[in-house]
């Protein structure tokens, strides 16, 4: 994992994301989140999303459900949901994340809980 930001990867508090490819309707990030880290708990207005265990196992809240994925797993987070992963191991977790939507800037986040105090996009 890179200490830089560039356009196509991004260190954040709970770990870092690389933009693998993107087009006009779809967008894939390789994620990583450190060991005991989540994501923000967040809706999207513009995508949904299918996130794809690789390594470590996932928590995922979906919309206040709470849903474990194991490598080589997956889960949907349909438009508008509220989601969070989180990584309560000891090990990396990496998720493959597939967004599809019709817009995928950062600022299409409506974070509702995040530990880092991180306000919307």
């Amino acid at each position: 994992m890179s200490d830089q930001n560039h356009p196509l990867h991004d260190v954040r508090p709970w770990g870092s994301f690389t933009v693998l490819e993107e087009s006009e309707h779809w967008k894939v990030k390789r994620i990583e989140v450190l060991p005991g880290k989540r994501l923000s708990y967040q809706k999207h207005r513009f995508r949904q999303e299918h996130w794809f265990v690789v390594a470590g196992e996932g928590t995922v809240i979906l919309d206040g459900e709470r849903h474990t994925v194991p490598t080589g797993q997956a889960i949907d987070i349909p438009h508008g949901a509220a989601h969070r992963m989180c990584n309560e191991g000891d090990d990396l977790l990496v998720f493959i994340e597939v967004q599809r939507g019709t817009y995928f800037g950062e600022d299409d986040i409506i974070r509702l809980e995040d530990d880092f105090g991180r306000k919307d996009g």
